[in-house]
């Protein structure tokens, strides 16, 4: 068996044993570059460490320490409830703020785990509340955070371009962005029509109080309840100096970033230690909410890519991908294997993987690198809602007062179609037409 070979099996097997145990799979790969690289490829330490992406690490420590901040002080919650008003008296409105809300917590540079964890169990509260279908919200939630999940500042986009500039490939930060947020949209407007949103045009109105519970319009009860809410503002609803320099702190990290094209990680983690220094009370806890999971993880799979490029096995993969002789064919194979890896493991891993083997087939130039690599990184996430993903467990663990067995068999049905479905669709709109 070759030495090829080898480390991709190995690879397989990381990726089995990720899934079946709860091992996080950066740590995995990290040990499997260790024994590929030396009992495989004779590999040195200072050899299987040229691969670790330190640009990567920075940005993935700097962006999440900044929104960890934002979320112990409140900036977050704040952001949540100012959505949450917004849909006053339009029950229709609810399913797409929840759409707006995370994928604007992921833009700005949440993990989209974390944007999940953070909107699911209000979206899921308001699906039991106003007999929204559980699934439409849960898929609304999602879909929204992938679909801000690309953006230049997110750490998708970030780690997604970063392999790029890495592999030498031409690259399009506002179209990997777009690629993903149109596909994400048009799925949640289906989603939306499909499970019954156009129907909640004609329940009834809701009014929001300042403590962020729902009551019902025109009932004295609810009179009642809205007065008390707006004599006794919660917290949450209220900025504060320190929330009020997050905010900015927000801001001015994306200006950075797109307007000065200044490092994203070494920025963030700048703003951060200066809302600290301001703080401290605040920010005491923030650096262990570091998503340090995430971060061995992206880290430890490049670090494996890297060993299998220093040993060939890139060029030998690639060029066996190239042999099927129609590069089309190929492409959706790709794309088909990165839907169907990452329903059930990391789909940040996956997109760590799959973007360098395609680098060989990329090179030969008879499929745009633009296009595919915005196919492989859509078709990699927006399969997420599965329940043996993290977003789709989260989802599932957070809806109230539901049959959960059959919920999870919905999830399932559901991430098994857009696993049939959407990579051939991204294949046909970004791939064929030869974008980049």
């Amino acid at each position: 068996m070759s030495a090829e070979l080898i480390s991709i099996l190995v690879l397989v097997v990381v990726f089995v044993i990720a899934t079946t145990r709860s091992i996080n799979m950066g740590a995995l790969a990290f040990a499997a570059a260790f024994g590929v690289g030396e009992l495989v490829a004779d590999l040195d330490a200072d050899k299987i460490f040229a691969g670790f992406p330190g640009d990567l690490f920075v940005v993935l420590v700097g962006v999440t320490y900044l929104f960890a901040i934002a979320r112990a002080n409140g900036t977050t919650d704040w952001l949540v409830h100012a959505s949450i008003r917004l849909v006053r008296g339009r029950v229709v409105l609810i399913p797409w703020v929840m759409f707006v809300l995370t994928g604007a917590l992921t833009a700005i540079g949440a993990v989209s785990p974390a944007a999940v964890a953070i909107v699911a169990p209000i979206a899921l509260s308001f699906a039991a509340r106003y007999s929204i279908s559980p699934l439409l919200m849960g898929a609304m939630v999602v879909h929204g955070a992938q679909g801000g999940g690309f953006s230049p500042i997110s750490i998708y986009g970030s780690i997604v371009n970063g392999i790029v500039e890495r592999e030498g490939l031409p690259g399009n930060e506002v179209a990997l962005f777009l690629a993903s947020l149109i596909v994400n949209l048009v799925i949640a407007a289906v989603v939306f029509v499909v499970f019954g949103g156009l129907k909640l045009r004609n329940d009834a109105d809701v009014v929001t109080s300042g403590a962020g519970e729902e009551v019902d319009k025109g009932s004295g009860e609810g009179s009642d309840k809205a007065a008390a809410g707006e004599n006794a503002e919660d917290d949450a609803s209220r900025l504060n100096p320190a929330r009020i320099a997050t905010l900015a702190a927000l801001v001015a990290l994306v200006v950075a970033v797109l307007a000065f094209d200044l490092d994203a990680g070494l920025t963030s983690i700048t703003l951060a230690v200066l809302l600290s220094t301001f703080w401290s009370e605040d920010s005491r806890n923030a650096v262990s909410q570091i998503a340090w999971p995430t971060v061995l993880l992206i880290c430890g799979v490049l670090t494996y890519v890297g060993v299998l490029d220093e040993m060939g096995t890139i060029d030998w993969a690639g060029e066996g991908v190239s042999d099927i002789g129609v590069p089309l064919v190929s492409a959706v194979l790709l794309c088909y294997i990165g839907a169907l890896v990452s329903a059930f493991a990391s789909s940040v891993g996956i997109m760590g993987a799959l973007i360098p083997l395609a680098v060989p087939f990329l090179a030969q130039g008879e499929i745009g690198a633009v296009g595919m690599v915005a196919a492989l990184a859509v078709s990699a996430t927006v399969v997420d809602v599965s329940p043996f993903s993290t977003n789709g467990a989260l989802v599932l663990a957070a809806a109230p007062d539901v049959d959960r067995e059959r919920f999870f068999r919905q999830l399932m049905m559901y991430g098994g179609i857009v696993v049939a479905v959407v990579p051939a669709v991204v294949w046909l709109a970004l791939v064929v037409p030869d974008w980049g």
